[in-house]
């Protein structure tokens, strides 16, 4: 019994360990580490069924940003394609000086973002605005998932895919934002993912 009381406590600190450098957020340096603008380039509809959905997608899309926040669903009426959101940052809201400043958090769906201390925003409004976004995340396949479940906060993720408006035969519609500068219901991005990659940044 004793031999067997030792293994599950070697076995139980090595999972406790590990969960908790999983759900710790990475800390990287200052400075913009996902300069350059997301990628969108408008396309011909292409469609494809998954289940009883149909998939249309709307743009071409690639980023690679810092990941801001991360929210897993289960419930929501979108839980079975998106079962998880990433809010990401890239420019001015990828660098630590400045997102450091924030309080973030996610929630049914949305992302919500304030100075801290009361203080005013460390870079106008439009701004972080323009290079930040909510996004509802359908992975294409249980390798982009596990990714997407794995990515710490503070890391860098690259994603390609694409923007797409999601139907079912009830009527329900699900349709991505195609602008990085909207605000409110809508304006998050519904983004099919055929690939993702995680690159952690040197702290």
């Amino acid at each position: 019994m004793k031999p067997f009381l030792v293994i599950c406590g070697f076995w139980g600190a090595v999972l406790l360990g590990a969960w908790i450098w999983i759900n710790m957020d990475a800390n990287p340096p200052p400075g913009r580490i996902a300069p350059d603008e997301p990628r969108q380039v408008e396309i011909l509809e292409r469609t494809w069924d998954r289940g009883d959905a149909r998939f249309t997608a709307l743009a071409q899309f690639d980023i690679r940003a810092r990941v801001l926040s991360k929210n897993r669903y289960h419930f929501d009426p979108e839980a079975d394609l998106s079962p998880l959101d990433l809010a990401l940052g890239w420019g001015p809201m990828s660098d630590s000086r400045i997102v450091d400043e924030f309080s973030i958090s996610q929630s049914q769906r949305f992302y919500f973002w304030r100075p801290k201390w009361g203080h005013n925003p460390p870079i106008p409004i439009p701004e972080v605005i323009s290079h930040s976004a909510n996004m509802h995340m359908i992975p294409a396949n249980d390798g982009v998932m596990r990714t997407l479940f794995d990515v710490r906060v503070g890391e860098l993720i690259s994603l390609s895919g694409y923007l797409v408006q999601v139907n079912r035969p009830t009527g329900w519609k699900w349709r991505s934002s195609l602008s990085r500068t909207d605000t409110g219901a809508g304006a998050c991005e519904v983004v099919w993912v055929d690939r993702a990659k995680r690159e952690q940044v040197a702290e």
